[in-house]
């Protein structure tokens, strides 16, 4: 035999060799995966069989979706200084008249308070300009005079205008310099940042509101109190350490005990004049620039 034929044999023979494993193979693999006859799957092996088009995969719950964090609140631009004692002062008051700052007849920012405002916010007695009680009836105004300007004033311890540390700082210490009304005026010595500016106040229950007409009580440069977001306490110790005076509408209508005292305290803020509620404070507003 020649080898060209050995090798065609031994061909052959491989090819058969290698049909019979394969046909033995695939058969061997029917036999292994086909179900015995009368055998009916339990549940826990058809669900773990490959899954049919009508089965419902399996699959893992979805994550939960996690809350956005809440913003920062706002930083609120005019804080509450609170407990704040409160003494009472009146256009016509004259209290020490051996002090500069003695008499309430002119003001920090109206040379001319006592003409521009109407006269003697009281009644005049044995000459002598003197404070009355208020009442709710008549919206807390005087009952001897007819006030030209709003009976709901105050003042706070930061002189703008004639204090010159005060008016040196006030363009990066008042919080409303850089607004476009105010930002032309800071370096503007003949006007105040502060003149007509409105204030919240509370007490006890009542909340009332009134214009900055005057600066004090004893002090003319704490900023850090007027300004202050720590609701620091007043640098001023006399008068009972007041922060502030009011007018006696704002006495009456806030509910002092005391009609010329130092021992009544309250809660205030600065408030924009667009968020002034309508009241009595509203019935004659002051709009009158700084008058030397």
């Amino acid at each position: 035999m020649n080898r060209r034929r050995i090798r065609a044999l031994a061909f052959i023979s491989l090819a058969m060799a290698t049909t019979v494993g394969l046909t033995s193979c695939v058969q061997s693999h029917h036999a292994a995966t086909s179900t015995p006859p009368h055998h009916h799957p339990s549940a826990h092996a058809s669900a773990s069989a490959t899954p049919t088009a009508s089965a419902t995969p399996t699959s893992s719950p979805a994550p939960t979706a996690k809350a956005a964090p809440a913003p920062p609140a706002p930083v609120d631009p005019y804080p509450w200084h609170t407990n704040i004692v409160s003494t009472t002062f009146w256009v016509g008051e004259i209290f020490d008249p051996n002090a500069s700052d003695g008499s309430q007849v002119i003001s920090t920012y109206d040379g001319n308070w006592y003409a521009n405002y109407g006269g003697c916010d009281g009644q005049i007695v044995d000459n002598a300009c003197k404070t009355e009680a208020r009442s709710p009836s008549n919206g807390y105004f005087p009952l001897h005079m007819t006030p030209r300007q709003n009976p709901f004033y105050l003042d706070l311890p930061f002189d703008d205008i004639n204090d010159q540390a005060a008016y040196n700082s006030r363009g990066s210490v008042v919080p409303w310099a850089t607004s476009p009304a105010y930002a032309p005026l800071v370096h503007n010595p003949n006007a105040s940042l502060m003149k007509n500016r409105w204030v919240e106040l509370t007490k006890d229950g009542h909340t009332c509101y009134g214009q900055i007409e005057d600066a004090g009580p004893g002090d003319y440069d704490d900023p850090g109190y007027v300004f202050g977001s720590n609701d620091a306490r007043p640098e001023n110790q006399r008068y009972g350490g007041a922060g502030l005076d009011v007018s006696p509408a704002l006495n009456g209508c806030l509910g002092f005990a005391e009609l010329n005292g130092d021992t009544d305290r309250l809660d205030w803020r600065f408030i924009e004049a667009g968020q002034v509620p309508a009241g009595p404070w509203t019935r004659l507003i002051t709009t009158t620039p700084v008058e030397e």
